[in-house]
């Protein structure tokens, strides 16, 4: 081994090699070269993290994104099924509604085709009355006088129509009983007024003689006097009724007598 000198002219330069061989072991890093180095290695290691679970995560995400578009479409179908069924309660609605609405203008229709056929129905039976009532007075009209009794001659009656007619209810073989059905029938036909005339058909007087004319084989004051036109109407009455209660019930089934 050489000798170390140690004079004095090297004695400072060994002191400062001494001085830096001793304080090379402990000389510390820079913190910024330390942080660099963590941030480099910390930046690698998430590199390295992620792509070394990318493959593995893949298959997860592709799940996740398939099963929420299958919640996304069953939702959807979801929305669509109930909006399809409120259309379709609501065409339900519409068309019961057109078809109560429909039925409810037949009904009507109904209703007024029954009531016109009853009207024209009404109307040809008033007709055919008229013409019936006529033809049965003309044809028992035609000979009054041989209805009225042979013994009664022309006379002065005092009192009400009502009473006069039934004054004579026994001259034509009837009891006093008659007069309850004689009353309402000349109720009906003329109200027991002489003077009553039928303008559409010309029927006059108590017993609605058609035509009043007919009443002059009784007396010639057919057109004034009660007892003249009383004493026709019975005749007429006997001849085609035989007594006032069947003309009476003539007249309440059929309107007319």
């Amino acid at each position: 081994m050489p000798r170390v000198e140690t004079d004095g002219a090297h004695a400072p330069d060994q002191r400062f090699m001494l001085s830096l061989s001793r304080r090379a072991p402990h000389r510390k890093t820079p913190k910024i070269t330390l942080i660099a180095a963590g941030s480099a290695l910390a930046l690698a290691g998430i590199a390295a993290a992620s792509v070394a679970a990318w493959p593995g995560t893949a298959p997860a995400a592709s799940a996740d994104a398939a099963s929420f578009a299958g919640a996304q479409n069953m939702a959807d179908s979801s929305a669509a099924g109930s909006v399809s069924a409120a259309v379709s309660v609501h065409q339900l609605k519409v068309s019961e509604a057109a078809a109560r609405q429909a039925a409810l203008r037949q009904a009507i229709a109904r209703r007024r085709a029954r009531q016109a056929a009853r009207g024209r129905a009404e109307a040809r039976a008033a007709a055919a009355r008229g013409a019936a009532r006529a033809a049965a007075r003309q044809q028992a009209s035609a000979t009054p006088a041989a209805s009225a009794p042979a013994a009664m001659a022309p006379v002065t009656a005092s009192g009400s129509p009502q009473q006069i007619a039934r004054g004579m209810l026994g001259s034509y073989g009837w009891s006093a009983s008659q007069f309850s059905c004689l009353q309402p029938l000349w109720n009906a036909e003329s109200g027991w007024n002489a003077s009553a005339s039928n303008p559409s058909s010309g029927a006059y007087g108590i017993p609605q003689a058609l035509p009043g004319s007919k009443m002059a084989s009784a007396g010639a004051d057919w057109q004034s006097n009660p007892a003249t036109q009383i004493r026709w109407g019975l005749g007429y009455i006997r001849s085609v009724y035989g007594s006032p209660c069947s003309a009476w019930s003539h007249e309440e089934a059929y309107g007319w007598y």
